[in-house]
């Protein structure tokens, strides 16, 4: 898998944001040749952001939407994200019940459009301005030469600490290595009473520990299945001694995500990986809500090879078989502009995907922004490829029996790496 070579471009994005003490918004996408009056249609959109913090701010930016083009009505939809990749296939396929509009993680991109579900967006009003995007960001909407994602939000994962925990157990900075982390974790719970970190069971959360060994799951030049590598074993070993040691909580299996951000924001436990997605979330809770500055954002630490954590986000995406694919077009133009990045960015604390959002009053002044800088600098870009989303359940799978006890890291790995090849055709090992 490639280093992204977007990481000093967000970077830069993101220092702007730190160093800006004002300047003008960014202005509105470019005028379509068509009048707002004249626009007519119904939209309806999936929103797959939290329902309760993050769409809140999403459906700010409709009604303004709508103000401008007021005979275009827009259907809002909050689908789960755990539940909107299945359902939105299924509708696809069937040819009944999707959305005109889809914001789609990026790992799903790519499946979508090779599968015919999804309208190209290059030359339409969708895509203005595609030189202001990051490249990553801007790579994951992208499948055979066309581009059929216009990219919403990036992110990644972080180390996120209660630096008040922290500070009791001893230390002033959070861990920079996984073995810092560690006997961090060990001294949190030792000295007092709090979990030193909680683990999401999740494929995705397990990727700063194998980036962080120089592993990964797959070999896209190479067409290798590497998820059994050494490297990867190593990565997923420390996962394994982190909870065999007491290190990490016990667990949650099920809902285990929810699990994590609820113990943390409560202050039972000092630190979680987690993204900038749950930023509104966790200074919403019990030991943040009035002490903000007790919530600290960190690169996740490094293994021996590296400090890395994948890149994510989301891309606006608008299903093929849209009979209002013209209005369509008209709210991603807007949805996604400069100024609605920065105005999410200042709501939220959510990375935008333009530079010029960065430099926005609305982004600096949120200064969670400013926080993601340094782990957005060491993320690492996954394969945007077809499959790579059927990637993540089998390694759930096994990594739910390494939680539970019920199996170690090299049979579990072997286990995941023969399952890939009845995902990845003609794929070695």
């Amino acid at each position: 898998m490639r280093r992204v070579f977007s990481a000093a471009a967000v970077a830069a994005a993101l220092a702007l944001a730190v160093s800006a003490c004002g300047g003008s918004s960014p202005g509105a996408a470019p005028a379509t040749s068509a009048a707002p009056g004249d626009v007519s249609g119904t939209v309806t959109w999936w929103d797959t952001s939290d329902a309760t913090t993050e769409a809140p701010a999403f459906k700010e930016l409709i009604t303004d939407f709508q103000a401008k083009y007021p005979k275009i009505k827009v259907n809002y939809v909050n689908v789960p994200f755990a539940e909107a990749r299945d359902k939105f296939k299924t509708a696809a396929q069937s040819g009944s019940g999707a959305p005109d509009v889809l914001r789609t993680d990026v790992g799903w991109v790519a499946e979508f459009a090779s599968l015919g579900y999804l309208a190209p967006l290059d030359g339409t009003p969708a895509l203005q301005n595609p030189g202001e995007f990051l490249p990553s960001p801007a790579a994951s909407g992208k499948f055979n030469g066309k581009t059929y994602g216009v990219p919403q939000v990036t992110d990644t994962l972080g180390l996120l600490y209660n630096k008040e925990l922290l500070k009791k157990a001893g230390y002033d900075e959070p861990p920079a290595t996984m073995a810092d982390l560690k006997k961090v974790a060990l001294d949190v719970k030792s000295k007092t009473g709090a979990e030193g970190i909680a683990l999401n069971v999740d494929a995705y959360f397990l990727l700063p520990f194998i980036y962080g060994e120089g592993g990964d799951f797959v070999d896209v030049p190479g067409k290798k299945i590497t998820i059994s590598s050494p490297q990867t074993v190593a990565g997923v070993k420390i996962v394994e001694d982190l909870i065999k040691s007491g290190a990490a909580a016990k667990p949650a299996l099920q809902d285990s995500y929810t699990n994590a951000e609820t113990a943390f924001k409560e202050g039972k436990v000092a630190m979680i990986f987690n993204g900038p997605w749950s930023n509104a979330d966790n200074l919403g809770g019990k030991v943040f809500k009035d002490d903000p500055d007790n919530f600290g954002v960190a690169p996740v630490p490094a293994g021996s090879a590296k400090s890395g954590a994948p890149v994510g986000g989301h891309d606006y995406t608008v299903y093929a078989g849209s009979g209002n694919l013209g209005a369509s077009y008209l709210f991603v133009q807007f949805m996604d502009t400069a100024e609605s990045q920065a105005k999410i960015a200042g709501k939220l604390g959510l990375l935008p995907t333009r530079t010029p959002a960065y430099s926005a009053p609305e982004a600096t002044a949120n200064p969670k922004i400013a926080q993601w800088q340094k782990p957005m600098e060491s993320a690492v870009e996954r394969p945007w490829i077809p499959e790579a989303a059927s990637l993540f359940q089998p390694l759930v799978e096994g990594y739910q029996k390494l939680a539970a006890g019920q199996s170690e890291t090299e049979p579990m790995l072997k286990d995941v790496a023969t399952a890939y090849q009845g995902i990845l055709k003609g794929w070695s090992l």
